[in-house]
């Protein structure tokens, strides 16, 4: 978990993090937020300011406008009402959203999407997540869009944790990216930074991993290309730390995909791990300048 007091420029006054309890069942996790939320808080109280309002973004199945938790397989929420669950606890307005979407809207906002209308922003971390901006509206199609990690890349390949087989996020993810390194190698290698830093050193087996993984990537951001006529990717995460290592076969693997669409630019996020957290606070300020204007 990632938490912070933000101001109206999405300065922090303070941050936090702290693990999620996920081993311990879902209840421990919705306990463990509002816990943050408690210390965030006081942290608010100690530099003398006001706290308007809270955002929380989790992963999954997001209902925003009905502040429900649908669904989300690695915690175990189904249909919660947590918006309302965070409201009682902390006896203050929350706006919930989705991680990913939240990312989406931090980037385009005050990121690296900025001025863009439309923007498709990819989360590589232990899965992959995506978030559609079009017409400079992020798109949420009832909690269900932009799941791009699902697309298949290799069919017949890997099975995912959706029950599906080739998945991008059996390939390009974070945690993908490692288990492949390890299996290949022999060698287990502790996250894929640590791969990165192989192939950065001209380990042969890291190449080839790395390489699979861009071109996978190349090939799915291709195919958003083409339905959703983005004109730039913002890549987050924590895979999209690798910069130009990343980026360059990414964008070379796009080209020679594309023919007639528009060609999207291709960069990094500006907030990084950070955009679902600047992204909570976009959600918080808008909620409280909406209670605001209802009083």
């Amino acid at each position: 978990m990632k938490g912070a007091v933000l101001d109206r420029g999405l300065r922090a006054a303070s941050v936090l993090r702290r693990p999620t309890p996920r081993a311990a069942g879902p209840d421990a996790v919705v306990e463990e937020i509002a816990a943050a939320l408690d210390a965030l808080h006081g942290l608010a109280r100690d530099r003398g300011l006001p706290v308007r309002a809270a955002g929380v973004v989790v992963p999954g199945i997001v209902d925003e406008a009905a502040g429900r938790a649908v669904r989300a397989v690695n915690i175990g929420w189904r249909d919660l009402p947590l918006a309302a669950l965070l409201e009682e606890r902390t006896r203050g307005p929350v706006a919930l959203g989705h991680d990913v979407r939240a990312g989406s809207l931090a980037e385009t906002v005050a990121g690296a999407g900025r001025g863009a209308r439309d923007v498709l922003f990819v989360a590589l971390g232990t899965g992959v997540a995506s978030a559609v901006v079009g017409d400079g509206r992020v798109v949420s199609a009832g909690g269900h869009a932009g799941e791009l990690g699902h697309v298949v890349v290799e069919p017949g390949g890997a099975r995912c944790a959706c029950g599906g087989r080739g998945c991008l996020e059996t390939v390009a993810s974070a945690a993908a990216v490692a288990a492949a390194y390890t299996a290949r190698s022999g060698r287990a290698v502790d996250g894929a930074a640590a791969v990165a830093a192989l192939v950065a050193r001209g380990d042969r087996v890291a190449r080839e991993v790395w390489e699979r993984a861009a071109d996978a990537l190349a090939g799915a951001l291709a195919t958003a290309t083409t339905l959703l006529g983005t004109e730039l990717i913002v890549l987050g995460g924590g895979l999209a730390r690798a910069g130009g290592l990343l980026l360059d076969p990414v964008r070379e693997g796009l080209a020679r995909r594309l023919t007639f669409q528009r060609p999207p630019a291709v960069t990094g996020a500006a907030f990084g791990d950070r955009a679902g957290c600047v992204g909570a606070g976009v959600l918080a300020w808008r909620r409280a300048d909406a209670g605001a204007v209802a009083a």
